[in-house]
Order: structure tokens, then sequence, then C-alpha cells
């Protein structure tokens, strides 16, 4: 079992860099950072933690594939990835490119974590509805992965749409780099990650024992091999009980959540978590 570090990288915290160079030092294998491109000041949609306001740092969060090419360049085993990608605000022609950019200069080391979003009138300002974005996303997804396999590469769906193309770089891990999908466990879900991605981004930890079994089902189903499914809470609080039972059920990584901050109140609770890390 693996284990890394997300946390909200923004104008006013520790610097990219920085925190990956003090996470890649204390034995962490990976790094992912979240993204939202704005934050509506009028918004109807509930704050998805269940707190009164949204914290402020949704609204500083750096742009993630800027500040994992810092972290990349930074290090040198350190895995950096999306935690999460909100796919369907981006055109996927761009995406494609940038993903297999970082893929690159990265030597292979990126996670492309991927989600459909929670943020209604965020999604509105990309021209996106609520209720369409699952499907949005699983386009511009397939149309990336053709973009990323073939040399000329066309794609014709409902939401995306491009003739045959070129498009290099390739990334470097082939045939894609790890693609993580976030959300709730469900039929819906499930059937996106089993169909084009690798795993599972679940949120915290709660009520994997019985939904890790669905998941694998429906993954056996699609014809995927049992060995490839990766299992990825993001979040959790580490403790050393908790972590040998999600070794037990078949979770591949664990991913602790830092607080937003400076260098100042980051660090003592990396070294905290480095703690807990296997010797």
């Amino acid at each position: 079992m693996r284990f890394g570090i997300t946390m909200f990288l923004t104008d006013q915290s520790i610097g990219p860099a920085e925190l990956a160079v003090e996470t890649e030092a204390r034995g962490f294998g990976s790094l992912y950072i979240p993204e939202h491109t704005h934050i509506p000041v009028s918004r109807s949609t509930p704050v998805p933690t269940g707190d009164a306001e949204l914290k402020p740092e949704y609204s500083r969060t750096l742009d993630p594939f800027v500040a994992l090419t810092a972290a990349a360049g930074a290090t040198e085993r350190l895995r950096v990835g999306t935690g999460i990608c909100l796919v369907a605000q981006h055109d996927p022609i761009i995406l494609a490119k940038s993903v297999a950019t970082l893929d690159l200069i990265s030597a292979g080391r990126f996670t492309f974590g991927v989600g459909f979003g929670w943020n209604r009138e965020e999604l509105a300002d990309h021209g996106v509805t609520f209720a369409d974005r699952r499907e949005v996303v699983r386009e511009r997804m397939l149309a990336m992965q053709a973009l990323w396999t073939n040399d000329v590469a066309s794609f014709a769906g409902e939401h995306v749409r491009f003739e045959a193309s070129w498009q290099w770089p390739k990334p470097l891990q082939q045939p894609r780099p790890p693609v993580l999908v976030g959300g709730s466990s469900g039929p819906k879900l499930f059937r996106h990650v089993a169909e084009w991605a690798d795993g599972w981004i679940p949120v915290g930890g709660g009520g994997l024992t019985e939904a890790i079994p669905r998941l694998r089902d429906e993954w056996a189903g699609h014809g995927r091999d049992p060995a490839d499914l990766q299992i990825v809470p993001f979040g959790s609080v580490p403790t050393p009980g908790k972590l040998e039972h999600f070794h037990d059920i078949g979770v591949t990584e664990v991913v602790f959540r830092l607080p937003s901050g400076p260098r100042q109140e980051v660090m003592p609770v990396l070294d905290e978590y480095a703690g807990l890390l296997p010797k």
C-alpha cells in the first residue's frame, strides 16, 4: 500500500515546489492537488463539506498543471497528480495536451485524478449543465484517450467532436497516465470507473468494506484485470488501525490531507503523518 499527500495549494499557502521536496524527503510517494477554476459569489449549491460557508482556499486554488510542473521539477521520485481535475470545465483537446506534456516532462510520474464537479454555478459558467456533467466528462475522457494513443485521432460524440487530427506529445505512460475517478460509491460511478478509468478516489474511508466488492464486480464485468484496479481514499484521518484495515480490504494507496496554509502550519502535520509510515 502506497502513501500520499493532498492539499489545497493557494497563493497564501506553502509553495508547490517546497511542499513537494518536503513530501518526498519524508518518504511519501505522491502529491495530489485539487482544482477550481473559480467560485461564483452568488451560489445556491450546498457546501460539499457540510460547513456553513465554503472555505476560502476553494476560490484561491493554483492552476494544477502549472503547480504540478513546479512540483515535478523539484523532485526525482514523487508522483504528482490532480485530485481532482474538473474535466467538464476544460476543452478536451487542450487538456489532452496539458496532461501529455506534464507526463512527459515529469518522466512518467503523473496521475490523472478526475471528477464530475459539485458546484452547479461553476459548471454553468463553463457552459455545462449539472445534469449533463457525467456524460460530458465521459466523452471528453474518451476523446483525450484517442488523442493520447493514436497518431491520427478523431471523435464524434454528443458533447465532443473533432475531425482526424495529429497531436503530440503523447504521454510517456502508455496507453495513458493512471486515471482515478472521484465521487461517492454507486452503480453510475462504478460504471464510469470500469469503462474508462483505472481506479476510484473515495473521499474519506467510510463504507469501503461494502463498496469495494461492488466495484470489483463491475470491473470484472467489463473484462478488466482485477490486479489493475486502484482504490485511493482521499483525506482520511490516518491512524495505525485504520491503515491496517485499508490494507486488508485492498486499498492500494492512502492520501492524507494537509491543512491549506503556510509552511509553519503545514510542516508539523506532515511530520505527524510521516511518523505513521511503515519503516
